[in-house]
């Protein structure tokens, strides 16, 4: 898949962009290079990438929190969503016609889009596209430099391959450690995204690369903030108990109850 989208993010064309360009496309790559050029305090074309990036999260935020609480809801429901599957094992068209309305139905009563997810990720990939051509074809941020590394060029060191790989795990895992119930599909992804990230990282320009570290980084932050795993851990094993608690003093007054009965 990281080989796919490195076609992809290619696809939209390699010959150079400037400000007498007409292709539509190539004009939304030159407005972006032009963002990040104001952005650019010092001349220093990573300094605009951090801030493009951070500004192209905070306003992507409300999609986000959208994303993140969805998330939380199908977590919530998996229970639900199984007995649903176990109770139409079938592979005939009926069953599947009625399991898929029963969990529909689910969907429904508990306010749960199974796409809400998607909606930021499609979103992001134009700017990531958009970003990228700019870094490749619009000459003044071709040869810029940051820290160790030439933006338009390979991270010779590694460094923010491994750190976009480090943060797209924790990314991850954070929004995973708080499902109730786990499942293979979404226990490999946590691990095999970051591999992916980090092949994919490793073979494009630096200054996708630190994009890719800031928006995960910027990710993780929001995630602990809003959605913080433990916090969600807490408060479920509270509700849990609570309802133990409940259960056992209901029992406690059925005994006292019988107990009077029978002195009765």
């Amino acid at each position: 898949m990281a080989a796919s989208s490195l076609l992809l993010l290619t696809a939209c064309g390699t010959s150079a962009v400037t400000s007498s360009s007409s292709n539509l496309w190539d004009q939304i790559v030159y407005g972006f290079a032009q963002v990040i050029r104001f952005l650019s305090f010092g001349g220093l074309t990573g300094i605009g990438i951090i801030l493009f990036t951070i500004l192209i999260r905070a306003a992507l935020l409300p999609l986000l929190n959208m994303q993140i609480k969805s998330s939380q809801k199908m977590q919530e429901i998996q229970p639900e969503i199984k007995k649903i599957q176990l109770k139409y094992p079938g592979k005939d068209m009926e069953s599947r016609r009625l399991m898929q309305e029963e969990t529909q139905k689910l969907y429904a009563d508990n306010k749960v889009n199974p796409y809400a997810g998607c909606f930021p990720l499609l979103i992001q990939m134009p700017v990531l596209w958009a970003l990228y051509q700019a870094l490749s074809r619009v000459d003044f941020l071709k040869h810029g430099t940051f820290l160790w590394f030439d933006i338009g060029a390979k991270d010779p060191t590694f460094i923010l391959p491994i750190l976009a790989a480090i943060f797209t795990f924790l990314s991850s895992y954070l929004m995973m450690k708080s499902a109730p119930e786990k499942n293979m599909m979404t226990s490999s992804m946590t691990y095999l995204m970051p591999v992916m990230i980090l092949f994919f990282a490793m073979n494009v320009a630096s200054g996708i690369g630190l994009y890719w570290v800031v928006s995960n980084a910027f990710q993780v932050f929001q995630t602990m903030l809003i959605a913080n795993p433990w916090k969600i851990i807490a408060a479920r094993e509270s509700k849990i108990q609570s309802v133990k608690d409940k259960a056992k003093a209901r029992e406690r007054a059925l005994k006292k109850a019988k107990v009077k009965a029978k002195k009765k």
